[in-house]
């Protein structure tokens, strides 16, 4: 198999965990993260269980960064099969809407939204080019309408506007080969959910994989966990 696949955020947790079950199907995998050095450890750890790993620096909110893996990409392998946007960020857990600040808002929606755009508008288009593409956008249930109580505002709208968007993309690429869904991992085991979560990384991890292999008539502009549709 000769297909790249992308994965932003992860030199840890749940996206560490993608690039490794990707690079167990076959998949040559290039794994992003801001910290060069936590990424480049990321890929040596990984590479002990075998597959085709590399390690490219990203910083989603950096208009210049995108540029440079693009440049990357497109020098090495053309086009990316797979993209997974994973890299998040949340700084908001436990507050309140009316009395969080929306410098906080700006902050979240830097990486969460803005970020996760700027990357597929960088790569969709090479991917439309090909007539193959996958984008998996790793979203929440916090960003749910019918969850929307005023907790936790700026993470959980930032997934609602990923939400919005991972519709937008999927109707404007409907029909290319390229397909476009958003995915809720769960309550995972990480740095962000704690050790308490219910799940651990490869289970938060399977869903995103899935939806990142999918077959060409396989479904797009939708919303799962546990490999099952979820109202937006």
């Amino acid at each position: 198999m000769d297909k790249l696949a992308i994965v932003t955020g992860a030199n840890r947790g749940i996206g560490k965990e993608v690039c490794r079950q990707l690079a167990q199907l076959g998949y040559t995998v290039l794994l992003t993260s801001r910290d060069v050095t936590q990424g480049e450890t990321a890929v040596a750890d990984l590479k002990r269980s075998g597959g085709d790993i590399h390690f490219h620096q990203l910083d989603v909110t950096d208009e210049a960064s995108v540029a440079q893996l693009r440049a990357y990409v497109v020098a090495h392998w053309g086009a990316p099969a797979v993209l997974v946007n994973n890299a998040a960020i949340l700084i908001d857990n436990n507050e309140r809407v009316l009395d969080v600040s929306p410098d906080i808002f700006a902050a979240t929606f830097a990486p969460n939204v803005w970020g996760m755009l700027r990357l597929c508008q960088a790569f969709a288009p090479l991917m439309r080019e090909k007539g193959y593409g996958r984008i998996v956008n790793v979203s929440s249930e916090m960003g749910q309408l019918r969850w929307l109580n005023g907790g936790t505002p700026a993470y959980s709208l930032s997934k609602t506007a990923l939400n919005g968007l991972t519709l937008m993309l999927a109707r404007s690429l409907k029909g290319t080969g390229v397909l476009v869904n958003a995915v809720c991992p769960g309550w995972v085991r990480t740095d962000m959910g704690g050790p308490n979560a219910s799940k651990s990384v490869a289970e938060g991890a399977d869903t995103i994989v899935w939806a990142a292999t999918f077959a060409d008539d396989g479904p797009t502009g939708a919303f799962f966990q546990e490999r099952q549709q979820m109202d937006w």
